[in-house]
Order: C-alpha cells, then structure tokens, then sequence
C-alpha cells in the first residue's frame, strides 16, 4: 500500500485564506504531498484561482466571477492583503514541490485548463503525473476526456460513492473523490481493486481523520495539514 497522499485544501485554508499564494505556500511549508485548489474562467479568458461563481465570500468586492475581467479581479482583496492568484501563478509557486489538483468549479472550463495543462507538459517540464484535474461536473469531465486521454482526472461526490464509480468507468478516470461521509472499508477497496484512488475531502477532526486512514484511502483533503 501506497503512503497516504496528504492533501492541502485549497491550500491550508485552516491558518491562511483559503486559494492565495500564502496559503498554498503554508500548506507547502507544513509538508503536503499535494494542494487542491478551484478554478474558473473569467471574463478575459484568464483561469483564476477562487473557490465560488462570485466574489463576494472571499474578497472586498461583489459580482460574478466570469463576469469579471482579470483586472478587476486581481484589484479586489481576500482576507486584507492577499489577491486572487492565477492557476500559472500557483502552478508556479509549486512546480517541483507537490502535485496539484485543480478542481473545475466554473462551466467552460475543461478547454481552457486542457489548453493550459498540455502547455506545462510539454513547454514548462511537467508530466502528467504532477496533477489531477477533478470536477463535480459530468459535463466538464466528458469534455475533458474527449479534449485530452492524458489528463488524469478525479470524479467529485458528495452524493454517492456509486455514482463517482459509475462516471470514472465512463470517462477511464484516474480516481474518485468523495466526502469522507460517504466511505466504508468494503466501497473503498472495491473501488481500488477497480484500479482507481480515493482521495476524500474534507476531514479536519482528528477521530474522523483515524478512522478514514483505517480504511486505507489513498488520499486525504484537509484545511489542516498539520492532522496528517
């Protein structure tokens, strides 16, 4: 067995706010094996580091962020002093460091994100081993499949561990990734034996964290990394 893959959420969310460089950084100086952070497609085309469709949660401003120019984004403010990264910059900061799952949160955004993965590997020297690229959305994952075989991909659930199965056999994905609350021993290692991963999210008490561990996931997603 593999060791656990120790997961940052959206970088370490629990001490710095939540997809900023300084959070990603954090997570990184506490020793995670990878980050996990969210990207949509704003206005200008750019793929932008934020984990809502607006705005308005994490940062001083309001309004959609698809809606919203890479300028006026980058003018807004997360938590006092940090700005929204883009995922370039983020891919950046942890080029050699960790793997990186990006999760498309936004609609439209498999082309890009393909577009720009395909550039990492084969201008910037990363492999396709280095991240995952995971969604909720049924849409998004099929277009990414048809767009790009190489991109690993990861079926998000919070509804059912069969369903996750169901779509990662559909689009040959890499792994499934469901809340914890949907896990026993029996789904988690049947889905292994289909020669997939789970990487669950977001566990961030330490009993839960044991008890998971227990069934042998091969990744856990925390705003603690400091739990793992």
């Amino acid at each position: 067995m593999a060791a656990l893959l120790k997961i940052g959420h959206r970088g370490a969310k629990g001490h710095v706010a939540e997809n900023t460089l300084a959070s990603f950084e954090k997570a990184l100086e506490m020793g995670v094996d990878g980050i996990e952070l969210d990207v949509h497609v704003c206005a200008t085309g750019e793929l932008v580091v934020i984990h809502d469709f607006t705005v308005d949660r994490t940062t001083n401003g309001t309004g959609e962020v698809n809606k919203m120019t890479l300028a006026e984004l980058k003018h807004l403010v997360v938590d006092g002093h940090y700005e929204i990264p883009l995922l370039s910059e983020v891919m950046t900061l942890c080029k050699g460091r960790c793997f990186v799952n990006i999760e498309m949160k936004g609609r439209h955004t498999a082309q890009p994100v393909s577009i720009f993965m395909e550039h990492l590997v084969n201008e910037e020297g990363w492999s396709y081993d280095d991240f995952i690229v995971s969604s909720f959305q049924r849409e998004e994952l099929l277009i990414m499949n048809e767009i790009n075989k190489n991109i690993p991909l990861g079926v998000l659930t919070q509804a059912s561990v069969t369903q996750a199965w169901e779509w990662a056999q559909e689009f040959s994905a890499k792994a499934i990734h469901p809340h914890y609350s949907l896990l026993t021993e029996s789904n988690v290692k049947k889905a292994q034996q289909a020669g997939l991963k789970v990487h669950t999210w977001t566990i961030n008490d330490k009993e839960d964290i044991e008890r998971i561990k227990g069934y042998n996931v091969d990744g856990i997603i925390t705003d603690f990394p400091e739990l793992l």
